[in-house]
């Protein structure tokens, strides 16, 4: 029995949730880069003394599952050697980080000479050195050949600034202005949660806190488990297939294998051995892909802390395999690939567990990293990750279609493609199209939400454009009989446009050079679908039609929906077509 009144319980609640809100503002007002305060690929979380998570932001998932292990190997590797007013910093998949361009900052919080929290800020840096520009090196063998690993080590120490190290690890980066800017921004939003942190002990003493808080997990763990007991005992295996990336690797099979017994379930990951590409994931960062397939599954309300996963193992395979990368495997598109191909896995198999809380998968990243020479500041440098060219569709459920340009699954609604405005305004580029794609979506009695399409020109200068993810040559996976009769617009794809007019297209991952008059055009692809495509109302299809989201002939292959040139239904002909499926 909880051994805190309900009403302090919500107090403290709250207040844990405004400190890590005001962490994220922090980050969004004064982060440097339009990845931080465009797109907000970062995520903020607060974790006790343990160090166990107590509260994780809404952000992104890529992230959050990765910390878990990676704050335990930060606070291991220093010990007892934690004082007040050290802050940390690590990007290592060695101490289970994500990939080397997710870059984590620890702040540990004493109050009375007693170490009570942690807080941790991750974000995705535009650049980590390395031989390519924002850290994508499809070339890459091994690790070495990626960028700046950083293994834990403190950036302040008892309060003071390590100058020498941040000028250490500045000095390995492009666009330094702006890694700085970021790097304060993490400072910033540390800081700031640590503020409202040591205001709340203030308030109520450690002891109330810390009982609330082990209440907290108690609650999420109880929920976890009330809903794996509904789930009948036995063994589920689920796969999904990693698309050939080019380099002669093949098609590479992920499997989860699920065992339920009572309100525990342990997870199993069988995966190829690495290879000499970057899709390689190591322990930390695939955790994300497990937790996040699980989390599709239960979709359990909040709180979201670590007593989640008290009555769940993972076993991710023997080190050394694509799931379980051992030095010096290259891994820098891990969180995408082959993240988003583990997720599908495990929430495969957990579907075989509970057939009725099948929802479709949303679409994988297909995305561009750009970089060059700004010629209207001084040819100063620039480089970033474009994260609205990864922006794809989310997958249908059994109750709604999939909403539009919502994901990649890697970061399933929480990434924002920010202001095409502002972009053109931070790099010399402009932005021809940004927009929702025809028949992306995956067909379905419900529709998956559509893909987007984005072209950008370089003004000025040559650009490099590196292309990386994958969905180029497999639509996104449907769900409870949901299949797809028209392919290629549910397909990922680069294109590069001449200024001639011609066009080169790519599916797989490439390095290209833009010239001022040319355009990168990437495509994204859309979400599942959910159901049999021909159980689909008339009229939503119609809708779609109406609103571009849909052709005649998509409503024709997908749906069995018989449209004439004038945009009238052929209500005879389209029962004969569906009738004949």
């Amino acid at each position: 029995m909880s051994t805190v009144d309900p009403i302090t319980l919500a107090v403290v609640r709250g207040a844990l949730e405004t400190a890590q809100r005001e962490m994220t503002l922090t980050l969004e007002k004064t982060g440097r880069s339009s990845v931080f305060n465009l797109a907000h690929d970062y995520s903020n979380a607060l974790f006790d003394h343990a160090p166990e998570m107590i509260l994780q932001g809404q952000d992104i998932p890529i992230h959050l599952g990765s910390l878990i292990p990676a704050m335990k190997a930060v606070a291991e590797f220093y010990g007892e050697d934690i004082a007040e007013g050290d802050v940390i910093y690590h990007n290592d998949p060695a101490y289970k980080g994500s990939h080397i361009i997710d870059c984590c900052m620890y702040k540990p919080v004493f109050f009375e000479g007693e170490l009570v929290f942690w807080t941790v800020c991750k974000g995705h840096l535009t650049d980590i050195g390395g031989p390519v520009p924002a850290g994508y090196n499809p070339d890459a063998k091994e690790i070495y050949a990626e960028g700046l690993r950083i293994p834990p080590v403190k950036l302040w120490k008892q309060g003071q600034r390590r100058e020498d190290v941040i000028n250490l690890l500045l000095t390995n980066m492009r666009a330094r202005e702006s890694q700085e800017g970021d790097l304060n921004a993490q400072y910033g939003a540390c800081s700031v949660g640590e503020r409202h942190l040591i205001r709340l002990l203030e308030r109520y003493g450690v002891g109330t806190v810390q009982a609330a808080i082990s209440e907290l997990k108690d609650m999420a763990d109880r929920q976890m488990r009330a809903l794996i007991r509904e789930v009948p005992d036995g063994s589920y295996s689920g796969t999904a297939v990693l698309e050939d990336s080019g380099h002669g690797l093949g098609d590479l099979p992920i499997t989860a294998h699920v065992d339920i017994q009572g309100d525990e379930v342990a997870i199993r990951i069988e995966s190829p051995p690495q290879v000499p590409y970057f899709i390689n994931s190591y322990e930390g960062n695939s955790m994300s892909g497990v937790l996040l397939g699980l989390m599709m599954f239960a979709q359990l309300p909040p709180p979201y802390n670590e007593g989640l996963y008290r009555c769940v193992t993972v076993d991710m395979g023997p080190p050394g395999t694509l799931c379980n990368a051992s030095e010096p495997a290259p891994h820098a598109n891990c969180t995408t690939t082959p993240m988003e191909t583990l997720t599908d896995a495990v929430r495969l198999a957990f579907e075989k567990a509970a057939p009725e809380r099948v929802s479709a998968s949303w679409g994988h990243a297909s995305g561009i990293n750009i970089a060059g020479l700004d010629p209207r500041r001084g040819n100063s440098q620039y480089v970033t990750m474009v994260l609205a060219s990864i922006i794809s569709g989310a997958g249908a459920t059994s109750t709604m279609d999939g909403w539009h340009s919502r994901g990649p699954l890697c970061c399933f609604g929480a990434l924002m493609s920010g202001d095409i405005e502002l972009l053109e305004h931070s790099y010399p580029i402009l932005i021809h199209r940004y927009s929702l794609m025809t028949d992306s979506g995956g067909a379905g009695e419900r529709r998956g939400g559509s893909g987007t399409r984005l072209e950008i020109e370089p003004l000025e200068h040559t650009m490099t454009a590196v292309a990386f993810g994958e969905g180029r040559q497999y639509a996104t996976a449907g769900a409870a009989g949901a299949r797809n009769g028209l392919v290629a617009p549910k397909l990922g794809r680069l294109i590069h446009r001449r200024v001639d007019g011609s066009e080169t297209a790519y599916t797989q991952n490439a390095m290209l050079e833009i010239s001022p008059g040319e355009r990168v055009i990437n495509i994204n692809p859309g979400g599942g679908g959910y159901g049999a495509p021909f159980a689909r109302p008339v009229k939503d299809v119609l809708d779609d039609l109406r609103n571009g989201l849909v052709s005649r002939e998509g409503a024709l292959l997908d749906y069995g929906v018989v449209v004439d040139e004038s945009g009238s239904l052929d209500e005879m002909a389209t029962q004969r077509q569906r009738s004949t499926s």
